[in-house]
């Protein structure tokens, strides 16, 4: 169990002494931080900037998304198979249309998707760190320093 009180109107955290309720919560969230963070969130980093249009490819139509990235070279190269339909993706350049992009690639389908399959474990994550810090806060924090009651 981690140390912690509450002397005076601040508080004593792991070692570290007269913390505000804001520096007690910064606390909290770092040690929920290094708690939740592995293997699967660099391998989400990974995804993400692997999946980053940053090689140079061939002209493209206008509104296209300058460039390739590492991952959509590699799977198109591996996963080399037309599907015979359109399939539904996300560039940048789609994005900020606002509309989808099709490939009747099966590589470059999965290519587009790792980055965003990626950057959801990492927002999943963010999230679950949030709401421990925040219920572990408040089962320490008195009176008026918790977030809610």
């Amino acid at each position: 169990m981690d140390t912690v009180e509450e002397l005076g109107g601040t508080y004593f955290y792991k070692g570290v002494a007269n913390l505000s309720a804001g520096e007690l919560f910064f606390w909290i969230f770092l040690d929920e931080i290094d708690q939740q963070l592995g293997i699967k969130d660099m391998t989400s980093i990974a995804m993400i900037l692997l999946g980053l249009p940053t090689k140079s490819t061939r002209a493209k139509p206008i509104g296209a998304t300058q460039g390739t990235s590492v991952l959509s070279k590699w799977s198109r190269r591996v996963l080399n198979i037309n599907t015979g339909m359109r399939l539904a993706t996300l560039t940048s350049g789609s994005i900020q249309r606002r509309k989808f992009s099709y490939t009747k690639n099966l590589g470059a389908f999965v290519g587009r998707w790792i980055p965003f399959v990626g950057a959801t474990i990492l927002a999943s994550d963010m999230t679950i760190i949030a709401w421990k810090a925040s219920n572990k806060y408040n089962t320490i924090a008195q009176g008026s320093d918790k977030l809610w009651s």
